[in-house]
């Protein structure tokens, strides 16, 4: 049997490759190209913000020509509905607070989406070095609650493989799995101990303060 021919922006099945190649409305096929064009980019655009990049990306899908496309572009960023510099932002402050990502992980997620490296960096720039090492902090606590019975070595790995994932560098993720794991490995004891040395001897009866 001969295969079937395949559409632009659908699989092989049939099927729209991404959400933004669901076929628009039926007048897109009878208007000029631009209109065309329009009609798609805010179609895409009432969904989430893109950036202009993947929105260029989705009309070369849709068999926009090319200088159709650029001039409905330009024409979208110069009112502001597309702004690559909020996009980054933005994008970083989500990512950032919500997956914990570290700067270079923010970094390659921009340029995947086509953001220029200069506009990254300027996003990328608003973490910090505390930033980081806080957020790195809060995985490697939430990962550990569920390593209570793994040795030190393989709680090592695990974490520092997650944490490289993220996109953190060595150093600090040694540093805070290392904090982490020495804080988990206290035993019971030690804590008491720690906490005898802070205790005010007022409160800790007549007999504390016999010689």
């Amino acid at each position: 049997m001969a295969g079937r021919s395949r559409r632009p922006g659908f699989g092989a099945d049939g099927e729209p490759s991404s959400p933004d190649d669901v076929p628009g409305a039926a007048e897109d096929d009878l208007g000029d190209p631009e209109s065309v064009a329009r009609s798609i980019c805010l179609r895409a655009l009432t969904g989430a913000a893109k950036t202009r990049q993947q929105l260029a990306d989705l009309l070369a899908r849709r068999g926009i020509p090319e200088d159709a496309a650029v001039a409905v572009l330009d024409r979208f960023t110069e009112i502001g509905l597309i702004d690559d510099a909020a996009f980054a932002r933005a994008w970083v402050g989500s990512r950032q607070a919500g997956r914990g990502l570290a700067r270079r992980a923010l970094r390659a997620e921009l340029n995947a989406k086509g953001v220029d490296a200069e506009v990254a960096a300027e996003a990328v720039a608003l973490v910090d070095d505390d930033d980081e090492r806080v957020a790195a902090r809060e995985l490697v606590r939430r990962r550990l609650a569920s390593m209570r019975r793994l040795d030190r070595a393989t709680a090592t790995r695990r974490l520092m493989g997650m944490l490289a994932r993220k996109g953190y560098s060595g150093g600090l993720s040694a540093s805070v799995v290392r904090d982490a794991l020495d804080q988990r490995d206290l035993e019971p004891g030690d804590l008491e101990q720690v906490g005898d040395a802070w205790a005010d001897p007022l409160e800790a009866g007549e007999d504390a303060l016999l010689p």
